[in-house]
């Protein structure tokens, strides 16, 4: 169990919090023994059960460790099953957690909500703005992982965090998808689940970058000419994905694009798998730029930027328009720097009273 530190006020509790290293640089909720105790209750476990071992620091997140992060990051108890399975993700030996955690890259966990639990678990948003502020489910949850990972996993900037410049998604990085208002399959089906599940997919990711396309019905090649901008996004030679390959992406489409896609009779599997066909680079290209990347391969040869299209995750989000959203990865670790899934345990939950205070 945890050792209690004592404060005079709130106040004085915040700054030490912050002087302590504890916060993400942001006010955090003071995680007091009875709010602690409030988002344990809420998971239905004990405290002192173990969800695995979280690195570099290799300490051991109990439930009432992630409660602890969660309570800092001003969840509810509504939001505890996705907060604790977002946990149990990053702790997979799939994603090179502890890896992930000391690399230069400014990689940081993107959490992709499916099923029931985008509203049972306090309305995460997939729609307008999903990425941004104004959601409170999206930014409580996605801030309570990073706030496990710097207090059980220990990553501290410039001390066991090497991120060179890191991206905002290190504050929260949380949306779900919009399964409503896709043309798809939602995304977990497509992994293997069933629709009535609730899952959350991880995957360490890059800021997202803005992709641009107005589309034209009347153009025979509409669906093709997004394929092709959301690949020059993609896996344009800055970006990790093209020099390193191997690692996995996230393609998060708007509705109206996602439509474009789904009218050329297009389904999530093809568009992967034309878009592993388009993420493709001569040696003599990455030369140009890469030299030292490239090696001593035949110019001529050609480079794919990812081993198999399923490495490509394609969710509809955001509201409709011009612009989609890709966030390419840092492809490196023991596993390439893959996404996981975990499923989201819903049943052994507890209703608790609203707090009187």
């Amino acid at each position: 169990m945890s050792e209690w530190l004592q404060s005079g006020t709130e106040a004085e509790a915040l700054e030490w919090l912050h002087e302590a290293g504890c916060t993400d640089g942001l006010p955090v909720v003071i995680p007091t023994p009875d709010r602690v105790a409030r988002l344990v209750v809420a998971t239905g476990m004990p405290p002192d059960q173990s969800l695995g071992v979280m690195g570099p620091a290799g300490c051991t997140a109990t439930i009432e460790k992630v409660a602890t992060a969660a309570v800092m990051a001003g969840c509810l108890p509504d939001h505890m099953p996705v907060v604790v399975a977002a946990v149990q993700a990053v702790i997979q030996d799939e994603f090179d957690l502890t890896e992930m955690q000391g690399t230069t890259h400014c990689t940081a966990p993107l959490l992709i909500v499916n099923g029931p639990a985008r509203a049972a678990c306090g309305g995460i948003s997939g729609g307008y703005g999903a990425l941004g502020p104004g959601y409170r489910a999206n930014a409580s949850i996605g801030r309570a992982l990073r706030l496990a990972m710097m207090n059980i996993g220990g990553a501290r900037p410039g001390i066991s965090d090497m991120a060179l410049l890191g991206h905002p998604g290190k504050f929260t990085y949380c949306l779900a998808e919009d399964e409503e208002n896709s043309p798809f399959e939602p995304l977990h089906v497509s992994l293997g689940f069933d629709p009535s599940d609730s899952v959350v997919t991880v995957l360490g990711a890059e800021a997202p970058h803005s992709v641009m396309y107005s589309g034209d019905a009347d153009l025979e090649d509409n669906a093709e000419r997004l394929l092709k901008v959301l690949s020059i996004g993609l896996t344009n030679l800055a970006t990790n994905n093209a020099v390193l390959g191997g690692g996995a992406a996230v393609v998060a489409l708007n509705p109206d694009h996602a439509n474009i896609l789904a009218q050329a009779r297009l389904g999530r599997r093809e568009v992967a798998g034309r878009l592993a066909d388009l993420c493709r680079f001569t040696v003599g290209e990455m030369k140009t730029i890469h030299a030292g990347f490239a090696g001593k391969a035949d110019p001529s040869t050609v480079r794919s930027c990812f081993a198999d299209p399923s490495q490509i995750l394609i969710l509809v989000a955001g509201g409709g328009g011009l612009y989609s959203m890709v966030m390419p990865s840092w492809c490196a670790g023991s596993h390439r720097n893959q996404f996981v899934t975990q499923p989201i345990v819903m049943n052994e939950f507890c209703e608790i009273p609203v707090a009187s205070s």
